[in-house]
């Protein structure tokens, strides 16, 4: 194990907020003397089990804590799922039934384990108990909080000013979730930001039960490669751990400049003084381009075998390279995540680069036409393009596709 202030250093690279640091440190002295590792708690609602670089925030800073000796315990809410978390809800969700509950989790713990290290993590429903729990337990429960607490938070109490209804099992989620730090016994849990109320919650039922209280370690929300929103598979500005070598190296290098320390920040498991060189890097003026290679190296390795990044880096450097393609070249505006080349069409006439569905099927005959500078053929029109292709028709027409 690393000292406790060198565990310190890497467990808080890249954390909004810390509840908090004093009680942290006693915490990993207490494991280093007594060589015992931390119990790090994260909760998953499965309802949404598709995971992208914005979910892995949390997972990569996990694997970190792991790698220092610690263990994982992952809390999938099969229970807290037939409820639904109503953070961030203009009005209730609607509860998951048990067979999409569990093939939900089953997804998600397929995912997960592309970040965490199967050998350290400990998976828990928590069904296990509290399906347990009888009236008097949930009374007892219920008699930790109270109803003006509960509407200190933010959708809570903007529906209660709204006359949006909240139903009174509403409350019990944040207490359920708190009820599973008491039960694991967690030192550690984490959460986004949008999540500090219910975290927080965990400390609360800790004391009031007299247990030792867990550290509370908010992640940021990361942005998405539009630079401004939330990563969301929705808005299209998501890098999923899914994805291909080529995509996934492709989109990172999409990154805005601005966001390439958070980036290292959040998205890799980069020592801090590996940090700050390439921030030292960054202000000295070198190239954003050259970091963010780096970048792109670095992030997509951690999800691929190294053979698969250096297809990756081939297939950019071919691709993509400036000597390649112009540096300022028409955008095509497509709405739909699978839209094809075929749907593309009506754009490419809108914009003068062919005057017909026809002409585009013969210029492609003659091997005309190439996506990411590979020439396409007639059967691949249905094809689905992702966004940042750049298309090239004849010898000096490109376009990239935005989506």
């Amino acid at each position: 194990m690393l000292t406790p202030k060198e565990q310190m250093r890497i467990i808080c690279k890249g954390v909004h907020q810390c509840v908090n640091k004093e009680e942290l440190l006693v915490k990993l002295e207490q494991s280093y003397k007594q060589e015992k590792p931390l119990v790090i708690k994260l909760g998953l609602d499965p309802s949404a089990p598709d995971i992208h670089l914005g979910h892995a925030v949390v997972l990569r800073k996990i694997r970190q804590m792991q790698e220092l000796g610690h263990q994982a315990v992952i809390i999938i809410g099969d229970f807290t799922g037939k409820i639904g978390d109503p953070t961030g809800k203009s009005k209730g969700r609607v509860a998951l039934t048990d067979e999409k509950v569990k093939e939900n989790a089953q997804t998600y713990c397929e995912q997960i384990f592309k970040i965490l290290d199967k050998e350290k993590t400990m998976v828990r429903f928590n069904s296990e108990w509290l399906s347990k729990l009888n009236f008097e337990d949930v009374i007892k429960l219920a008699a930790t909080s109270t109803v003006a607490r509960m509407l200190e938070r933010d959708d809570f109490q903007n529906r209660y000013k709204n006359g949006v209804p909240i139903g009174i099992h509403e409350f019990f989620y944040p207490l359920m979730q708190a009820y599973d730090s008491v039960e694991i016994k967690a030192d550690i849990e984490l959460g986004g930001t949008d999540q500090t109320f219910n975290v927080l919650m965990g400390r609360t039922l800790q004391k009031a039960m007299g247990t030792d209280q867990q550290i509370a370690l908010f992640m940021p929300i990361l942005e998405g490669l539009d630079g401004v929103e939330k990563m969301s598979k929705s808005l299209g500005n998501y890098i999923g751990v899914s994805e291909s070598s080529e995509v996934m190296f492709k989109k990172v290098m999409e990154v805005p400049d601005d966001l390439i320390m958070k980036y290292y920040e959040l998205a890799t498991d980069e020592h801090p003084d590996e940090i700050d060189r390439v921030k030292t890097d960054l202000e000295n003026g070198v190239n954003p381009r050259d970091i963010k290679l780096q970048l792109a190296e670095i992030i997509t390795g951690l999800y691929h075998k190294e053979e698969e990044v250096k297809n990756a880096i081939s297939y950019y450097e071919m691709a993509f390279s400036k000597k390649a393609i112009p540096d300022d070249i028409p955008v095509l505006l497509l709405d739909l995540d699978n839209d094809t080349v075929n749907d593309s069409i009506p754009g490419l006439i809108e914009l003068g680069f062919i005057k017909s569905k026809s002409e585009f099927i013969r210029l492609i005959r003659q091997g005309g036409v190439q996506i990411n500078g590979e020439k396409m053929n007639v059967d691949e029109i249905d094809s689905v393009l992702i966004n940042g292709d750049v298309m090239k028709m004849g010898k000096k027409r490109f376009v990239k596709i935005n989506k």
